[in-house]
Order: structure tokens, then C-alpha cells, then sequence
């Protein structure tokens, strides 16, 4: 497994697994399934774990934490704090930054993965009404008492960036990246690259559109948070549909899946990347590492931009309540 590294110090496999799904966030949860899936990603070399105590209200940071006890010297774990339940789907969820709230958070899913560390430590979303110099110097404590390896943000602005990392080191910064939500490029990643702060791009594959699955709405079941995501709604939901139908054709050119050709390309955009594509089934999981053998050429690269440029996707990437709660 090839590793890389985000911010000062944090090696990684370079890709993550992430583990949102396995809680019920789209669609039904299969606990054995999740397990099985997360013992092969570690068997093949996968060591870093994404999960957060939002998903399924705690269930999977105990999954997680069920899966890896006899493992814990081979992985990673990445979890996040600061957002209520993600299944509320489109409706506005409290952010929490409070510096007492960063503790008790942190104790809490210390004691539901099971762990004396947690290795790297996000704030899910920005509180907009705390400053985040407090969250961050809370967050600090943590890693002098041990309890915390690393610290990252998740949805941060570059401005925000900058201050939390005056406060204490940053090692990554975890936002969507995809071929269908490209806006970190104009200026937050420039922001992690001046810094020297890993990016970890959530969602590399489109909530799955980009794998070409996805066919028509009716794919998604009744209680598959998707459903209220604007880029699967009406006519954005064709329009999109239309895009990935050449991602597909330019992956079967390439002799590979359309998955993969998303991820390979997310590689190809920096050392200082590690992409977490989530998944609750080992087929998905062997074929996304499948992308670490896939090489795109500079003309490909060029293809990819003439298909997928910036803005491409129809549709926000969140409801409007939730895209208020972005970059901050």
C-alpha cells in the first residue's frame, strides 16, 4: 500500500476508508457487512478510518471501535465532532464549538471507539458562533494530555484556516473534492498547500453518482439521505446523469471502472492528498483501491477538465439550510 503524509507528521495509507454509510445514512445498515468490509481494507493495507459521532448518533464510532479492537496498532482512526445526527438529511443541525463541548466530545468517542487516542481529531463544521481560536486551543489541550494525535478541520474557509492554525498545528483539512465539486481549488487548497496541511477530500466519488450506479432516482431507497440532495433532484438529476455518462465512456477507454478514473484523478492532484470514498460492501472496497493502479496521462488529465470543468454539476451540493453551514 502506498502511504502518504498530511500535515507535520501523520502517515497514512493513501486511501482512507469511509465509514458514514455503515450507520444507515444511505439506506439500510448491515453491521456484519460493515465489519467484513472494514477487516479487508485493513488486510489489504488500508490504515486510516474516517467516522464521526454524528453518524447514526454514535453507532459507528462503536462499530469502528468493535472492529478494530484487536487491530488498533494497524490503523488510523479519524473521527469528528461538532455536528448533531447527518440523517436529519436537509434540515439546519446545531454546530457545537464551545471549548467545554470540544472535551465532553471528545471524551464520549474516546470511550465508543474503545481508544486512549484518538490519531486525528476534526471539527465536523465551523461554529459560526465561537471563535475558533477557542475551539482550536480547546482542541489543543487534548493533544497535550495525550487523549489527541492530530487536528484537522472539516468545510473551513482559508481565512478560518489561518487562524486555527496560528492556534496549534493543523494536519488536515477534510472538505468535499470530487470531479463534480471542484471549488476548494480557487482558494482553500492553495490555502493547505501554503500551510503545509494534508487535504482529505470526503465524498471523491459524488455520494456515489460518480460511479455510475446510479441510474435513476428510484436507486436510492426511501430513507437514503440523497434524496434531498439537490444534484439528484428533477432535471439536475439528468443533467448530471449526462456527465457521468462520458465519465463512463472515457473509463472504458481507459479499461477501468468509473470509480476508479474519479479517484485515480483525485491522486493525480497532489502528494498531499488522501482521498476517504466511503463503502459498506467489499466489492465497492476492492474496486476503489483498484485507482491506485490507474495512471492518468497528461492528456487525459486535459480530457477529464474538457469533461468536468469547475461548476460542471447542476445543482448545490447541499439543501440551501446546509449549504450555510460550508466554508465558514
Amino acid at each position: 500500500m502506498q502511504t502518504r503524509k498530511l500535515g507535520e507528521g501523520l502517515v497514512v495509507s493513501a486511501l482512507g476508508l469511509g465509514c458514514m454509510g455503515m450507520s444507515g445514512v444511505y439506506g439500510a445498515a448491515d453491521e456484519q457487512a460493515a465489519t467484513d468490509t472494514i477487516h479487508q481494507a485493513i488486510d489489504l493495507g488500508v490504515t486510516f478510518l474516517d467516522t464521526a459521532d454524528a453518524y447514526g448518533k454514535g453507532h459507528n464510532e462503536t462499530l469502528i471501535g468493535k472492529a478494530i479492537a484487536d487491530r488498533r496498532d494497524r490503523v488510523v482512526i479519524a473521527t469528528k465532532f461538532g455536528l448533531s445526527d447527518v440523517s436529519q438529511g436537509g434540515y439546519t443541525v446545531p454546530v457545537n464549538g464551545r471549548p467545554e463541548y470540544v472535551r465532553s466530545a471528545c471524551e464520549a468517542s474516546l470511550q465508543r471507539l474503545g481508544v486512549e487516542t484518538i490519531d486525528l481529531y476534526y471539527q465536523h463544521r465551523v461554529d459560526p458562533h465561537t471563535p475558533i481560536e477557542e475551539t482550536i486551543g480547546a482542541m489543543a489541550e487534548l493533544v497535550k494530555e495525550g487523549k489527541v494525535r492530530f487536528l484537522g478541520l472539516s468545510e473551513a474557509s482559508a481565512p478560518t484556516i489561518r487562524r486555527a492554525h496560528a492556534v496549534h498545528p493543523i494536519a488536515a483539512l477534510q472538505s468535499e473534492y470530487s470531479l463534480w465539486s471542484r471549488d476548494v481549488e480557487a482558494e482553500i487548497l492553495p490555502t493547505c498547500r501554503e500551510l503545509e496541511i494534508g487535504f482529505v477530500p470526503w465524498s471523491p466519488l459524488g455520494r456515489g453518482f460518480l460511479t455510475g450506479q446510479i441510474k435513476t432516482f428510484d436507486d436510492l431507497d426511501a430513507n437514503d439521505w440523497r434524496r434531498v440532495s439537490p444534484r439528484f433532484q428533477g432535471d439536475n438529476f439528468g443533467r448530471n446523469l449526462d456527465l457521468v455518462a462520458q465519465v463512463q465512456e472515457m473509463a472504458d477507454a481507459k479499461n477501468c471502472t468509473p470509480a476508479q478514473l474519479a479517484i485515480a484523478w483525485l491522486l493525480q492532484q497532489g502528494d498531499d492528498i488522501v482521498p476517504i470514498p466511503g463503502t459498506k460492501r467489499v466489492s465497492y472496497l476492492l474496486d476503489n483501491l483498484g485507482a491506485l493502479d490507474v495512471k492518468l496521462t497528461v492528456a487525459e488529465l486535459a480530457q477529464i477538465d474538457t469533461i468536468l470543468p469547475k461548476g460542471a454539476a447542476s445543482g448545490d451540493r447541499y439543501p440551501t439550510s446546509m449549504m450555510q453551514m460550508v466554508n465558514l
